[in-house]
């Protein structure tokens, strides 16, 4: 959404899983890392003293150097006083700390740009400036936060001080947003934008600068009109009025928002729930054009608009209706252009190249993957789909390229980039795009929930976990356990019983005869009896949670949290096997290691498995990997490379290579090798026969001991995010999480089973 709101009714979480998230484990969500290794004295000499020395007298002697030497040249701070807080108001500095912290976070995730927030103590304009002006190790400035109309002197005078880009995305950020919807609404429309008519509900540091944005890209000033909560801002009017709002002040005898909307092309709502009305929707222009970007609740809801205009074209600020005006769209590739040729300021021509290639993006053909995480919608340009979707990977491909180029062109530039070609192609492989394609995968299942039994549903992890799952608009959790004591966990955690989760008491179940029946059928032929099969769907939650998903009852299963993996598993498979053709095996994901996704296989299943098996884990593998937005290069591991030292075990991995070559597979693998060829260049350099030719992404391991042991190991060591491993390959889709899984980690899982379910 636009900043300047909490859309509580997107946000898919509850206050106390927000309030849980950001106190468990270490506080916050930001940590310092090191990128030198600083292990030995000698480290240490090169890091600090006396080695720091040298890079000092550089910068002393040419202060542009710290480019090279330092991060600055990849370092915003996120600076406020917390005086406008979201939609919250004036909360203070400190209170201000988590959405700037959050603000660092989406500069790293989008534009893996890092940043450090600053939260300045005082309302007094001057003191704030003395407070930033100084500053001199940042290579760019993000102010948010600040209420009007301090926020425009701020942003001038630093402006005018510093000799980097100072920009308050609360203004900027969505002016460029709503702008590029406005390029393409007018163009549906065919309208000429010199032309347009346009009222502004809203007088605040996002609606002036929507106004002087558009302005500056040919809206003629007379047909902008500006209204505040005392109505028109005309010319002669002294009520409630400054410099700001003054200088876009109009001769017009319209004195109100309705006066104001008679005729109007375009409406841009940047103040409050129900401002505008469906009268004044029907006093507007033929197709008007309505961005109602008030949140949580927007000036005019879409269908109201659409009742009273069945040709209007609507934005809002809300990520469950078509056409989201998002500023995440817009401020990290703006700094990551601006950063790239060091620009001294982000101006104008800079802010409108964003909006110009923020607008051409949505009338390209839309990639699958978008689509995907579309609600199920169907993306294509059109009054529905006039702003690129958030999770766009092209997003950082066609905005940083497009504000470097301005910058460029309009001589700001101190690092002007000689080839945007290969500069647009390095963007590409900047971001893992994991992330990306997870988001995807989770707005796939809103768009389509899935039934998911929990299977230790007494378990108060468990039944936070299914409450999460339910909230976050994934679909319908089931809950297998006591029914009592389900309820006094649900009843101890305050939440009572949660609407649309259900709770089933194996024993008790009318389902019982029908899954012992389908028990007995699969295992009457592998020593069971059929009272054994009662015993099991009776006793065994794990079985009667297969049972459900194997006969329809419900979609998806999640269990592991008290008892082994191994053991699960085994529960399992007396129900679901392997889907016909495929293999089953565990996939570990490790996120965020040194910036990449390594996926390790197998994790789960086979214990040491043939050479044939380990060509289907491969190709399964592989497809996962492909699936997550990452071309597969993979490395079929051992303590042996390349038959050095030879041995018995290796055998199966230089064998398993063999038959991958006889199917002739599309992707990169080789193998048997050591980890330090799969993943160090200067080593795999000493093997130039080696097929992959790159640093390899997906380990697979030669047997589930060391599979294990190295995912569990990067777990606790590696300092990235765990997600698995996954089940793949199961005939229904079924997950095991580990013992020491979070509730947030259940969640996820929970997510990607109802996800098998969906493509299933």
């Amino acid at each position: 959404m636009a900043d300047g709101g909490i859309d509580t009714r997107t946000a898919h979480v509850s206050g106390e899983e927000a309030l849980a998230m950001h106190a468990s484990g270490r506080p916050g969500k930001l940590e310092i890392r090191v990128t030198k290794p600083i292990v030995t004295a000698r480290d240490l000499s090169l890091a600090y003293s006396p080695g720091v020395a040298e890079p000092c007298l550089h910068i002393h002697r040419d202060e542009s150097l710290a480019y090279d030497y330092t991060a600055k040249g990849n370092m915003v701070a996120v600076i406020s006083n917390g005086t406008a807080v979201l939609g919250l108001g004036n909360l203070g500095a400190i209170a201000s700390k988590p959405v700037m912290e959050g603000k660092v976070a989406l500069f790293k995730r989008f534009a893996d740009i890092d940043g450090i927030d600053l939260e300045l103590g005082t309302e007094d304009v001057d003191e704030f400036i003395a407070g930033v002006r100084f500053l001199r190790g940042f290579g760019g400035i993000n102010l948010e936060d600040i209420k009007a109309p301090e926020c425009f002197v701020i942003e001038q005078r630093l402006r005018e001080l510093m000799d980097i880009p100072v920009f308050h995305d609360d203004q900027h950020g969505t002016a460029i947003v709503a702008a590029a919807g406005l390029i393409n609404a007018c163009q549906i429309t065919n309208r000429d934008l010199r032309e347009t008519k346009l009222v502004v509900n809203g007088a605040g540091a996002a609606a002036i600068a929507c106004v002087e944005l558009l302005k500056a890209m040919g809206m003629r000033p007379e047909h902008v009109t500006l209204c505040d909560t005392k109505g028109v801002i005309y010319q002669g009017r002294t009520e409630g009025m400054n410099q700001w709002k003054s200088g876009h002040a109009v001769q017009t005898k319209a004195r109100t928002l309705t006066d104001a909307l008679d005729g109007a092309d375009v409406v841009f709502g940047l103040s409050a729930k129900g401002a505008v009305t469906q009268a004044m929707v029907r006093r507007m222009a033929a197709k008007p054009i309505i961005f109602a970007m008030a949140n949580p609740d927007p000036e005019i809801t879409p269908e109201e608009a659409r009742a009273a205009s069945p040709d209007a074209i609507i934005a809002t600020g809300r990520s469950d209706y078509p056409n989201q005006v998002n500023n995440v769209l817009g401020f990290p590739y703006i700094f990551r252009g601006a950063l790239d040729v060091r620009a001294s300021t982000i101006n104008e021509a800079m802010k409108i190249a964003a909006a110009n290639a923020l607008a051409a993006l949505a009338r390209e053909d839309v990639p699958d993957e978008v689509h995907a995480s579309s609600s199920g919608r169907r993306l294509r340009f059109g009054p529905e789909y006039i702003i690129p979707n958030a999770f766009d990977p092209r997003l950082i491909t066609r905005i940083a390229p497009a504000v470097a180029r301005a910058a460029m062109e309009s001589g700001v530039a101190r690092k002007p980039i000689l080839d945007l070609t290969r500069y647009t192609r390095d963007l590409s492989g900047r971001l893992d795009p994991t992330a990306g394609a997870l988001d995807a995968i989770m707005e796939r299942v809103r768009s389509n929930p899935r039934r998911v039994v929990f299977a230790e549903g007494e378990e108060e992890k468990v039944v936070r976990a299914a409450v999460a799952y339910r909230n976050a608009g994934y679909g319908r959790p089931i809950l297998i356990g006591r029914e009592d004591r389900v309820l006094a966990t649900l009843a101890g955690l305050g939440l009572g019983v949660p609407e649309g989760i259900e709770i089933h008491n194996a024993r008790l179940s009318g389902s019982n005869a029908k899954y012992v029946d389908f028990l007995y059928e699969r295992m009457q032929r592998k020593g069971a009896l059929r009272r054994d099969c009662q015993r099991l769907v009776n006793q065994d939650r794990n079985v009667f949670a297969a049972c459900m998903v194997a006969t329809g009852d419900a979609d998806a299963m999640v269990t592991g949290l008290t008892r082994s993996a191994s053991v699960c598993l085994e529960d399992v498979q007396r129900v679901i096997g392997p889907a016909p053709g495929q293999i089953a095996f565990g996939l570990s994901l490790m996120l965020g290691l040194h910036g990449r996704t390594i996926f390790i296989a197998d994790s789960q299943v086979h214990f040491r498995p043939d050479a044939a098996q380990l060509a289907d884990i491969v190709i399964g593998a592989a497809a996962a990997a492909r699936h997550l937005g990452h071309e597969p290069r993979v490395a079929l591991l051992s303590h042996s490379t390349f038959g050095d030292p030879a041995h018995d075990r290796a055998i199966p991995m230089r064998d398993a290579v063999a038959i991958l070559d006889a199917r002739k597979v599309d992707f990169e693998y080789d193998g048997e090798m050591s980890p330090d060829v799969a993943l160090e260049p200067s080593i795999r350099a000493l093997y130039p026969f080696c097929r992959l030719t790159g640093d390899a992404n997906v380990l697979v391991m030669p047997g589930l001991h060391s599979a294990h042991i190295n995912a569990r190991l990067m777990h606790h060591l590696g300092g990235g995010t765990t997600i698995g491993p996954l089940l793949i390959g199961m005939d229904r889709p079924v997950q095991i999480v580990p013992m020491d899984a979070s509730v947030s980690q259940i969640v996820d899982v929970a997510g990607i089973a109802a996800y098998q379910a969906v493509v299933r």
